[in-house]
C-alpha cells in the first residue's frame, strides 16, 4: 500500500511541510516517487519516519539524523554502528530527563512554599524568625511532608475556594 505526503502527516501528528522539510535535508532518501514526481510512502517508512520523529523530538540535530539514515540504509554491515549511536543518544537524552525531573522537582518545592504561604497569608511561615530569609531547614520540611502524601498534587495544589 502508498500513501500520499498527507495522509502520512495526518498518520505521524505532524504537518506536510515538516515531511517536505525533513525530505529537502535528506532524511527521506528511501521515500519512492511516482512518475510525476509526487512522494509515495509505503508501509515500513513509518519505521524510518518514527526513528526521525524520536530522534528529532530528542533534540537531535538533522545533520545527525540524517547519518543515522544513511547508515541504516547500509545494511547489516553497519548493526553495531547504529547501536553504538542510539546507545550515546540514550545517555544523552536520560542526562536530560534527570535536568528536567530536577527542574521539576524544584518547581514543585516553590509551588509548595508558595501554596503553604498563601494558605497562612504570609511568607514569613518560611523566614528565619527575625528576617527575611529563608529558613535552612524549609527544604527539609517540604521533603518531609512530600514523603507522607501519595500524590504531590495533594501537597502542590491550591484549592480553588
Amino acid at each position: 500500500m502508498s500513501y500520499s505526503i498527507g495522509e502520512v502527516a495526518a498518520r505521524m501528528g505532524t504537518n506536510a511541510s515538516t515531511l517536505r522539510y525533513y525530505d529537502k535535508k535528506g532524511l527521506l532518501p528511501f521515500v519512492d516517487r511516482d512518475a510525476a514526481g509526487w512522494r509515495k510512502f509505503k508501509d515500513n517508512d513509518f519505521n524510518f519516519l518514527e526513528v526521525i520523529d524520536c530522534l528529532k523530538r530528542s533534540g537531535v540535530p538533522i545533520k545527525d539524523i540524517g547519518n543515522f539514515i544513511d547508515l541504516c540504509l547500509q545494511g547489516d554491515a553497519t548493526l553495531r554502528q547504529r547501536y553504538d549511536y542510539l546507545d550515546q543518544e540514550e545517555a544523552v537524552l536520560a542526562d536530560k530527563v534527570r535536568e528536567m525531573q530536577a527542574q521539576l522537582d524544584f518547581l514543585r518545592f516553590k509551588k509548595w512554599y508558595y501554596k503553604t504561604a498563601v494558605e497562612a497569608g504570609t511568607e514569613a511561615i518560611h523566614s528565619t524568625p527575625g528576617t527575611n530569609f529563608v529558613a535552612p531547614t524549609t527544604h527539609t520540611e517540604y521533603q518531609a511532608a512530600l514523603k507522607k502524601v501519595g500524590d504531590v498534587r495533594q501537597l502542590i495544589d491550591l484549592q480553588n475556594e
